[in-house]
This record gives structure tokens, C-alpha cells and sequence, in this order.
């Protein structure tokens, strides 16, 4: 319960440093589309994983636009982490390993148990799958990395690539998750790692649907 609370505080906090900024200009900077609603409110709505979600001003409350109508409380931590930490398109072009962002190695047990391990374990044997649910729900494009990747754009800016090596009879399959460096200035360890498990988990779940 303690855990809840805290996601609860992180949001209240997130909303409260959003309210100060400039609706706009928050839009520029995270790459959202501004618009004003019938009663003249401002509305960011932001392609996250594949879900439109919108966020209205000046309340912070977000909503879906079509399928899934929640964004749970870990979700809204993380867009609010974005849209306060977005600073434009600054995607460099260069993939990082978990351990490359701050304070990564502190979170590495967590980013391994909730994301890299379990897409290894579901995916390893069976790649083209993971590919083919990757594109079919998150629109992926696919990747020159591994036997096997592709990229998900989690965020407007936030591309991430999951990779597989094919094991043999020496080796097992192997796996990862990569991040454009810029990622370090907008999120942190522990949102990454948040956000790879919920980049995995429903990639996951419709793998065991068949």
C-alpha cells in the first residue's frame, strides 16, 4: 500500500511542477499535439506507446483516445516525468545499454528482473514473434542490431530497441533492451526501467494469448 501512496505523491508532485510551465511550450518540448478544448482549455495529447493519451490543463488529468481507457498511476508518474524533463528532439542517434544511464547500475536488478529477462525467456526461441508483436502493437520498425530488433517509440522522443541474439548449442538465446543516450536528460533509471517492463510485459501477454 505503501507503494501506491508513493505513486500517488510522485503524481501530485509531477502535476504540481506542470502547471507552472507553459502548455504550449510543453507540447513543443515533448513533441504532443497542443489544441484547445470547447471550453477554451489547453490540451497536450501524446503519442505513449501507441496510445494516444491526452492531458488537459490546467487539472492535469489524463485520458485514452481509443482502446485501453486507464492510464494507471506507474503510467502517469512516467508521462509527467517526461513532459516536466522533455527538452525537444534531441534523439542522438546512439544506442546505450542500461548500465550507460545514471544510476543504471543501482537499477540494474530491477531493469533485468522486469524487462531483459523476461522477454529473453518468452521471445529467445521464438524471435520472429517478438518482432512481428512489435510491430502489430507498438507500429515498430526494425533494427540492423542482434540476429534479431526492433525499434519501439515508447515516446515521441524516447525510441528504445529490443534485441535478440539466436542461441546455438553452445549458448543460449541472449537479449536486451538499448536507449538513445538522450534519454539520461529526460528520464531516470527508474522510470527506464519502469518503462521497459511496460514496453515488454504486453508484448509478453499477447505471445501466451498465441
Amino acid at each position: 500500500m505503501a507503494r501506491i501512496d508513493d505513486y500517488r505523491q510522485a503524481v501530485e508532485i509531477g502535476k504540481g511542477d506542470l502547471k507552472e510551465k507553459n502548455p504550449k511550450r510543453v507540447a513543443g518540448m515533448s513533441g504532443a499535439d497542443f489544441e484547445l478544448d470547447p471550453e477554451n482549455r489547453p490540451v497536450l495529447t501524446l503519442n505513449f506507446l501507441n496510445r494516444m493519451v491526452s492531458v488537459t490543463w490546467p487539472e492535469c488529468e489524463f485520458s485514452v483516445k481509443g482502446p485501453g481507457d486507464e492510464v494507471t498511476l506507474q503510467e502517469q508518474v512516467l508521462l509527467l516525468h517526461y513532459l516536466n524533463g522533455a527538452m525537444g528532439d534531441r534523439i542522438e542517434g546512439e544506442w546505450i545499454s542500461y548500465q550507460e544511464v545514471p544510476d543504471g547500475r543501482f537499477y540494474l536488478d530491477a531493469f533485468v528482473r522486469r524487462a531483459k529477462n523476461p522477454m529473453v525467456q518468452v521471445f529467445g526461441s521464438r524471435p520472429e514473434d517478438m518482432i512481428r508483436l512489435a510491430e502489430e502493437l507498438y507500429g515498430a520498425s526494425r533494427l540492423d542490431h542482434g540476429d534479431f530488433s526492433v525499434v519501439v517509440r515508447a515516446l515521441p522522443y524516447v525510441p528504445v530497441a529490443l534485441i535478440l541474439w539466436s542461441g546455438d548449442d553452445e549458448f543460449p538465446p541472449e537479449g536486451n533492451l538499448l536507449f538513445d543516450r538522450s534519454i539520461s536528460d529526460i528520464l531516470s533509471a527508474e522510470d527506464i526501467a519502469w518503462l521497459a517492463g511496460m514496453i515488454v510485459y504486453p508484448l509478453i501477454g499477447m505471445a501466451k494469448k498465441g
